[in-house]
């Protein structure tokens, strides 16, 4: 044994001091290794709509409902059953309406806490007790693992034992408080991890909200998206993701989110606009002043960066005020707004005297808004540029590729990156504009992966310039990355895996960021299954061109599944009707022998800690 390898030992022997703590420890990991793996529950592109995730979130993608389905079909009304799922969502809620409409009787809590206990049971059958022990609420977790171990006796001993613990809480009027508690059992039990393949900001109006839920979540991770990396770029002090990250929440009439939500005041660049542009609506005089600013900032970083390509994209310095012309690709276009009196034409890309305190001083508001940045911090914590999980390879956007389906060479800081090597660069540079203030070109990098033509979470030649001051659409046509035509091929996505190490029949890409025409008969499903893309439309904005109203994807021992879910109306309406989103289910892979915990990545951690128990048990002999 080397020498590092006993030194290993002996910190291994301070944790499992005797021969029978380590053999107790083997025979429980072993044990482990053949339960049933647990659920993971995948969402993408949330964009902010706090009510339809928090419903799917609650409801994980329909699982719970098919376990009471599967539990009470032959004992509960379709109503009866819609109701007890309702109150497993909405605990606190539901029992005030409830209340409100009738005395609940003892009668009905008796029923109602037997039929939670034994949802709760057949969920936790699939872990440890230890397992569900901790994921119980520690006020009443004695007495719900009493409750989920009742065993039948000769005597009937632990059936009455289970009786008189109902009759006390009953008595003491604590069971409200206790079916609550079964209720967040249930969801904790019902999804064993959550992933979030990106996009939790911008469009609809409670993406704050989102985080705060989020950041209470048992077992999460996050694959950051483009409008994600644009607020952690802000977060970080990047002008240009500020003035973007205004621009959008202007445009998408989000303010409040950004006032109230975060603390960031826009009252200096609204007087600023008001007194500059002509514009009646202030707020429309706000989303042209932060435009202009923001194409400012922008030429400024893509002429300090020959590396990003894009020097085609500055376009104040084309501007021909007396034309009222602007040079794009060569082709004169007409212009619908002349109204630039903070353009200097001697130096088109530098903010004026006025512009630059607008700008500081929102720079300082993202920078000590405490509630923001602590969910930027969690992001970093929680997030990565991609994610190798169970043999599956989640991200966002896409990896670059070039016309021939080949990974796309990317230069960056005097080295060329492709492929596996070009997200983990991104996602090194990423950590390094927030952790080091002072790495100016890293917070550039921000930008150019919000907007970048070669970023691996923008993945299209961005044309804000042309949607804000051209009315000829033919030049709003935003290319794709070569990407988005080979990734329905199932040798590409093959040649994918393989450079993120995944070699396997059984491995995925699981990708968000582009929304499924569903209406013009796209499908989540591509190349042959290899693929699975999980952003249906989530935004309201989305609806129309989807056709539904988001797609998740469940991946249990049995397989994986896509889940297309319809419109949510609202919470209200869920307490009011019992109304559930309706979900259809598409199987996308059934296993022929049930996946168990020693064929995920938990499993393999468990077997080397065995391996290494094992080692020390010789240690003791």
């Amino acid at each position: 044994m080397e020498e590092k390898d006993k030194k290993y030992i002996k910190l291994l022997a301070e944790k499992y001091p005797s021969k029978q703590a380590v053999c107790r420890e083997i025979i429980n990991l072993s044990a482990i290794l053949n339960l049933p793996k647990g659920t993971e529950h995948f969402m993408s592109d949330l964009h902010g709509e706090y009510e339809a995730f928090f419903h799917i979130l609650n409801n994980c993608s329909g699982v719970i409902r098919e376990k009471v389905n599967l539990l009470f079909d032959d004992v509960l009304t379709d109503f009866e059953q819609q109701e007890i799922c309702t109150l497993i969502y909405y605990p606190r809620e539901k029992l005030a309406m409830l209340q409100k409409k009738e005395n609940l009787s003892d009668e009905w809590y008796r029923m109602t806490l037997n039929q939670l206990i034994e949802i709760a049971k057949l969920l936790s059958s699939k872990y440890t007790r230890s397992k569900v022990r901790k994921a119980m609420p520690e006020e009443f977790a004695y007495i719900i693992d009493e409750l989920l171990h009742v065993q039948k006796d000769e005597d009937d001993n632990q059936v009455l034992y289970h009786s008189k613990i109902l009759d006390t809480i009953l008595e003491i009027n604590n069971a409200d408080e206790f079916i609550v508690a079964l209720s967040a059992l249930i969801k904790q039990l019902a999804v064993d991890h959550l992933h979030i393949v990106g996009d939790i900001f911008d469009r609809g109006p409670n993406a704050d909200r989102i985080l705060d839920l989020l950041k209470n979540h048992h077992s999460i991770d996050i694959e950051w998206g483009n409008h994600d990396i644009l607020w952690m770029g802000a977060a970080s002090g990047s002008l240009a993701c500020i003035a973007n990250v205004i621009r959008n929440n202007l445009k998408y009439d989000n303010t409040e989110m950004l006032e109230s939500g975060y603390g960031i005041s826009l009252r200096s660049l609204a007087l600023f606009a008001a007194q500059t542009y002509s514009c009646e609506n202030p707020m429309d005089a706000a989303l042209k002043a932060i435009s202009v600013i923001l194409f400012k900032l922008e030429g400024d970083i893509i002429s300090r960066h020959e590396e990003y390509e894009m020097s085609d994209r500055m376009f104040l310095h084309k501007i021909d005020l007396e034309s009222g012309k602007v040079i794009i690709d060569g082709k004169s276009c007409d212009m619908n707004d002349l109204e630039f009196p903070t353009l200097d034409k001697s130096c088109p890309y530098e903010l004026s005297k006025e512009e630059a305190v607008v700008m500081e001083e929102l720079k300082s508001a993202f920078l000590n808004s405490v509630r923001l940045q602590s969910h930027i911090k969690f992001l970093y914590e929680k997030g990565s540029m991609y994610r190798i999980y169970n043999g599956n390879l989640l991200y966002h956007g896409c990896i670059p590729m070039d016309d021939t389906g080949n990974f796309e060479g990317i230069q960056m800081e005097g080295k060329t990156y492709q492929g596996k090597s070009y997200l983990d660069y991104a996602d090194k540079t990423a950590r390094r504009a927030y952790y080091n203030k002072h790495d100016h070109n890293a917070k550039d990098f921000m930008w150019y992966l919000w907007s970048g033509r070669k970023s691996p979470l923008c993945g299209r030649n961005i044309k804000t310039f042309e949607r804000t001051f051209i009315s000829d659409k033919s030049t709003w046509h935003e290319e794709s990355d070569p990407y988005y035509s080979f990734y329905k091929e199932e040798k590409i996505c093959k040649m994918i895996l393989r450079e993120f190490g995944l070699y396997t029949d059984m491995s995925h890409i699981i990708n968000g960021h582009t929304p499924v025409k569903t209406v013009e008969g796209e499908k989540p499903i591509r190349a042959n299954g290899k693929l699975l893309v999980i952003d249906g439309g989530f935004s309201k904005g989305y609806h129309k061109t989807t056709g539904i109203a988001g797609y998740t994807l469940i991946y249990n021992s049995h397989g994986l599944r896509i889940k297309a879910h319809q419109p949510f109306e609202s919470v209200y309406q869920a307490l009011l009707e019992n109304k559930d989103i309706e979900s259809e289910s598409y199987t996308v892979e059934t296993e022929k022998t049930r996946i168990l915990v020693r064929d995920t990545d938990n499993g393999k951690r468990i077997l080397d800690h065995i391996a290494d128990l094992e080692q020390l048990l010789e240690y003791y002999d």
